[in-house]
Protein backbone atom coordinates (compact mmCIF):
# COMPACT_ATOMS: atom_id res chain seq x y z
CA UNK A 1 0.00 0.00 0.00
CA UNK A 2 0.74 3.57 -0.33
CA UNK A 3 2.74 5.72 2.63
CA UNK A 4 0.37 7.43 5.12
CA UNK A 5 2.38 10.41 5.65
CA UNK A 6 0.40 13.49 5.48
CA UNK A 7 1.15 15.82 2.63
CA UNK A 8 1.89 19.36 2.75
CA UNK A 9 -1.36 20.93 4.49
CA UNK A 10 -2.59 23.15 7.10
CA UNK A 11 -5.94 23.74 8.84
CA UNK A 12 -7.89 26.68 9.02
CA UNK A 13 -11.51 27.52 10.57
CA UNK A 14 -13.85 29.64 8.98
CA UNK A 15 -14.84 30.93 12.58
CA UNK A 16 -13.33 31.89 15.45
CA UNK A 17 -15.78 30.25 17.57
CA UNK A 18 -13.93 27.57 16.45
CA UNK A 19 -10.13 27.73 17.20
CA UNK A 20 -9.74 25.54 20.31
CA UNK A 21 -11.46 22.50 18.38
CA UNK A 22 -9.73 23.53 15.00
CA UNK A 23 -6.40 23.56 17.31
CA UNK A 24 -7.08 20.04 18.70
CA UNK A 25 -7.75 18.78 15.00
CA UNK A 26 -4.71 20.18 13.35
CA UNK A 27 -2.50 18.62 16.28
CA UNK A 28 -4.38 15.38 15.70
CA UNK A 29 -3.37 15.24 12.32
CA UNK A 30 0.26 16.82 13.04
CA UNK A 31 -0.55 19.83 10.84
CA UNK A 32 0.05 23.55 11.14
CA UNK A 33 -3.16 25.30 12.66
CA UNK A 34 -2.96 28.88 10.63
CA UNK A 35 -4.93 32.10 10.09
CA UNK A 36 -5.12 32.40 6.50
CA UNK A 37 -6.15 30.60 3.34
CA UNK A 38 -3.81 28.94 1.70
CA UNK A 39 -2.80 27.53 -1.99
CA UNK A 40 -2.06 24.41 -1.05
CA UNK A 41 -4.24 21.76 0.40
CA UNK A 42 -5.88 23.14 3.44
CA UNK A 43 -8.90 21.91 5.66
CA UNK A 44 -11.74 24.20 6.55
CA UNK A 45 -13.69 23.93 9.75
CA UNK A 46 -16.58 25.74 9.59
CA UNK A 47 -19.54 25.62 11.41
CA UNK A 48 -21.17 23.22 9.11
CA UNK A 49 -18.74 20.49 8.30
CA UNK A 50 -15.03 19.96 7.47
CA UNK A 51 -13.81 20.65 4.11
CA UNK A 52 -10.87 19.79 2.31
CA UNK A 53 -9.94 22.71 -0.22
CA UNK A 54 -7.44 21.96 -2.91
CA UNK A 55 -7.03 24.72 -5.75
CA UNK A 56 -5.62 22.29 -8.11
CA UNK A 57 -8.70 20.30 -8.36
CA UNK A 58 -11.56 23.34 -7.92
CA UNK A 59 -14.38 23.23 -5.26
CA UNK A 60 -13.74 21.93 -1.66
CA UNK A 61 -14.24 18.17 -1.26
CA UNK A 62 -17.05 17.52 1.74
CA UNK A 63 -18.28 14.10 2.80
CA UNK A 64 -21.75 13.89 3.11
CA UNK A 65 -23.55 10.89 4.14
CA UNK A 66 -26.58 13.07 4.85
CA UNK A 67 -27.96 14.90 0.55
CA UNK A 68 -26.00 13.92 -2.50
CA UNK A 69 -25.32 10.59 -4.21
CA UNK A 70 -24.84 9.32 -1.14
CA UNK A 71 -28.50 9.66 0.08
CA UNK A 72 -30.09 8.98 -3.46
CA UNK A 73 -28.09 5.25 -3.41
CA UNK A 74 -29.33 4.68 0.17
CA UNK A 75 -32.97 5.36 -1.15
CA UNK A 76 -32.97 4.04 -4.72
CA UNK A 77 -29.92 2.19 -5.07
CA UNK A 78 -31.28 -1.36 -5.50
CA UNK A 79 -31.53 -2.78 -1.84
CA UNK A 80 -30.10 -6.04 -1.51
CA UNK A 81 -30.58 -6.64 -5.33
CA UNK A 82 -28.11 -4.21 -6.63
CA UNK A 83 -23.99 -5.98 -7.69
CA UNK A 84 -22.22 -4.51 -5.01
CA UNK A 85 -24.62 -6.23 -2.74
CA UNK A 86 -24.54 -9.54 -4.39
CA UNK A 87 -20.62 -9.20 -4.52
CA UNK A 88 -20.51 -9.30 -0.06
CA UNK A 89 -23.39 -11.94 -0.32
CA UNK A 90 -25.97 -10.06 1.21
CA UNK A 91 -28.91 -12.68 0.13
CA UNK A 92 -32.02 -13.74 2.22
CA UNK A 93 -31.30 -13.79 5.94
CA UNK A 94 -27.38 -13.51 5.13
CA UNK A 95 -25.92 -10.41 6.05
CA UNK A 96 -21.85 -10.22 6.66
CA UNK A 97 -19.47 -8.72 8.69
CA UNK A 98 -17.48 -6.61 6.32
CA UNK A 99 -14.25 -4.96 6.50
CA UNK A 100 -13.91 -2.43 3.73
CA UNK A 101 -9.93 -2.34 3.91
CA UNK A 102 -9.66 0.46 1.01
CA UNK A 103 -12.04 2.33 2.51
CA UNK A 104 -11.65 6.06 0.32
CA UNK A 105 -14.86 8.23 1.10
CA UNK A 106 -17.01 5.67 2.58
CA UNK A 107 -19.28 5.85 0.01
CA UNK A 108 -19.75 1.93 -0.82
CA UNK A 109 -19.58 1.07 2.94
CA UNK A 110 -22.55 3.53 3.69
CA UNK A 111 -24.82 1.08 1.42
CA UNK A 112 -23.17 -2.01 2.81
CA UNK A 113 -24.34 -0.59 6.39
CA UNK A 114 -27.67 0.80 5.10
CA UNK A 115 -28.26 -2.59 4.07
CA UNK A 116 -27.46 -3.94 7.29
CA UNK A 117 -24.10 -4.59 7.47
CA UNK A 118 -21.84 -4.19 10.29
CA UNK A 119 -18.85 -2.61 8.23
CA UNK A 120 -15.41 -1.74 9.44
CA UNK A 121 -14.05 1.33 7.53
CA UNK A 122 -10.05 1.25 6.96
CA UNK A 123 -8.54 4.31 5.29
CA UNK A 124 -5.10 4.98 5.23
CA UNK A 125 -4.83 8.62 4.55
CA UNK A 126 -5.48 10.86 7.36
CA UNK A 127 -6.63 13.71 5.89
CA UNK A 128 -9.55 11.27 3.82
CA UNK A 129 -10.39 9.83 7.08
CA UNK A 130 -10.34 12.72 9.00
CA UNK A 131 -13.38 13.87 6.35
CA UNK A 132 -15.20 10.45 6.37
CA UNK A 133 -15.07 10.58 10.92
CA UNK A 134 -16.77 14.34 10.31
CA UNK A 135 -19.31 12.52 8.16
CA UNK A 136 -20.46 9.99 10.18
CA UNK A 137 -20.48 12.45 13.59
CA UNK A 138 -22.75 14.48 11.55
CA UNK A 139 -24.97 11.66 10.48
CA UNK A 140 -25.07 10.42 13.73
CA UNK A 141 -27.42 12.91 14.72
CA UNK A 142 -29.87 12.31 12.15
CA UNK A 143 -32.53 9.99 12.90
CA UNK A 144 -32.89 9.11 9.46
CA UNK A 145 -29.01 8.23 9.31
CA UNK A 146 -28.40 7.46 12.93
CA UNK A 147 -28.94 3.62 13.07
CA UNK A 148 -26.81 3.05 9.84
CA UNK A 149 -24.13 4.99 11.05
CA UNK A 150 -24.26 3.15 14.34
CA UNK A 151 -22.70 -0.20 12.30
CA UNK A 152 -19.96 1.69 10.87
CA UNK A 153 -16.43 2.21 12.10
CA UNK A 154 -13.53 4.21 11.07
CA UNK A 155 -9.62 2.85 11.49
CA UNK A 156 -7.29 5.00 10.00
CA UNK A 157 -4.22 3.13 9.16
CA UNK A 158 -1.96 0.65 7.03
CA UNK A 159 -4.74 -2.31 5.44
CA UNK A 160 -2.21 -4.64 5.43
CA UNK A 161 -0.62 -3.75 8.78
CA UNK A 162 -4.57 -3.85 10.14
CA UNK A 163 -5.30 -6.93 8.62
CA UNK A 164 -2.92 -8.65 9.83
CA UNK A 165 -3.47 -7.79 13.81
CA UNK A 166 -6.84 -9.56 13.66
CA UNK A 167 -7.52 -11.55 16.02
CA UNK A 168 -9.49 -15.34 15.39
CA UNK A 169 -13.02 -13.47 17.02
CA UNK A 170 -12.49 -10.44 14.87
CA UNK A 171 -11.93 -12.08 11.32
CA UNK A 172 -14.71 -10.71 8.83
CA UNK A 173 -17.13 -12.97 6.92
CA UNK A 174 -16.01 -10.56 4.02
CA UNK A 175 -13.20 -8.26 3.08
CA UNK A 176 -13.70 -5.76 0.56
CA UNK A 177 -11.47 -4.15 -1.75
CA UNK A 178 -12.04 -0.65 -4.12
CA UNK A 179 -8.34 -0.48 -5.04
CA UNK A 180 -7.24 2.66 -6.78
CA UNK A 181 -8.38 2.85 -10.52
CA UNK A 182 -5.80 3.33 -13.04
CA UNK A 183 -5.32 7.43 -13.51
CA UNK A 184 -7.25 8.29 -16.98
CA UNK A 185 -5.14 10.33 -19.28
CA UNK A 186 -7.75 13.16 -19.54
CA UNK A 187 -7.91 14.42 -16.39
CA UNK A 188 -11.04 16.63 -16.81
CA UNK A 189 -12.82 13.11 -17.11
CA UNK A 190 -11.67 12.31 -13.80
CA UNK A 191 -14.31 12.89 -10.65
CA UNK A 192 -12.35 15.95 -8.46
CA UNK A 193 -12.93 12.98 -5.37
CA UNK A 194 -10.41 10.43 -7.81
CA UNK A 195 -7.84 13.34 -8.60
CA UNK A 196 -7.70 13.74 -4.84
CA UNK A 197 -7.10 10.26 -3.94
CA UNK A 198 -4.24 9.66 -6.95
CA UNK A 199 -3.23 12.93 -5.35
CA UNK A 200 -3.04 12.35 -1.66
CA UNK A 201 -2.32 8.16 -2.07
CA UNK A 202 -0.80 7.72 -5.69
CA UNK A 203 -0.66 4.50 -7.36
CA UNK A 204 -1.72 1.30 -5.26
CA UNK A 205 1.44 -1.39 -4.41
CA UNK A 206 1.83 -4.15 -2.63
CA UNK A 207 -1.55 -5.77 -4.25
CA UNK A 208 -0.45 -9.39 -4.43
CA UNK A 209 0.29 -9.04 -0.64
CA UNK A 210 -3.14 -6.84 0.31
CA UNK A 211 -4.76 -9.96 -2.22
CA UNK A 212 -3.38 -12.65 0.45
CA UNK A 213 -3.81 -11.44 3.53
CA UNK A 214 -7.25 -10.60 3.01
CA UNK A 215 -8.03 -14.08 1.56
CA UNK A 216 -6.35 -15.43 4.84
CA UNK A 217 -8.57 -13.05 7.41
CA UNK A 218 -11.79 -13.28 5.25
CA UNK A 219 -14.14 -15.91 6.76
CA UNK A 220 -16.01 -16.74 3.09
CA UNK A 221 -14.93 -14.04 0.13
CA UNK A 222 -12.90 -11.22 -0.89
CA UNK A 223 -14.82 -8.69 -3.24
CA UNK A 224 -13.00 -6.37 -5.26
CA UNK A 225 -14.08 -3.45 -7.32
CA UNK A 226 -12.67 -2.90 -10.67
CA UNK A 227 -13.79 -1.25 -14.13
CA UNK A 228 -15.67 -3.18 -16.32
CA UNK A 229 -13.23 -4.39 -19.00
CA UNK A 230 -9.79 -4.13 -16.28
CA UNK A 231 -7.12 -6.90 -15.46
CA UNK A 232 -7.25 -8.30 -12.62
CA UNK A 233 -6.53 -7.35 -9.24
CA UNK A 234 -2.50 -8.62 -8.68
CA UNK A 235 -2.90 -10.60 -11.64
CA UNK A 236 -4.98 -13.36 -9.60
CA UNK A 237 -7.97 -14.59 -11.66
CA UNK A 238 -11.28 -14.59 -9.17
CA UNK A 239 -13.29 -17.49 -8.58
CA UNK A 240 -16.26 -15.94 -10.05
CA UNK A 241 -17.34 -11.77 -11.17
CA UNK A 242 -20.47 -9.98 -10.93
CA UNK A 243 -20.82 -7.21 -13.44
CA UNK A 244 -23.10 -4.41 -13.88
CA UNK A 245 -22.79 -1.88 -16.55
CA UNK A 246 -19.41 -0.24 -15.58
CA UNK A 247 -17.76 -2.02 -12.77
CA UNK A 248 -17.10 -5.78 -12.24
CA UNK A 249 -16.61 -7.14 -8.66
CA UNK A 250 -14.59 -10.30 -8.75
CA UNK A 251 -15.26 -12.56 -5.85
CA UNK A 252 -11.87 -14.30 -4.47
CA UNK A 253 -12.76 -17.48 -1.71
CA UNK A 254 -10.66 -18.05 1.38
Amino acid sequence: MSSTKVPLCSLRVSDLSLTLQGKQLAESLAIPFVNTASETLQLVLTPAHLELHAPAIGGPIIVDFLAGKNAHRRQFGGGRGQPLAKAVGLKGGATPRVIDATAGFGKDAFVLASLGCQVMMVEQQPLIAALVADAMQRASEQEETAGIISRFQLHQGNAINYLSSLTEADRPDVVYLDPMYPAREKSALVKKEMQLLHQLVGPDSNTAELLDISRKVALKRVAVKRPKGAEYFANQKPHVSIESKNTRYDIYTP
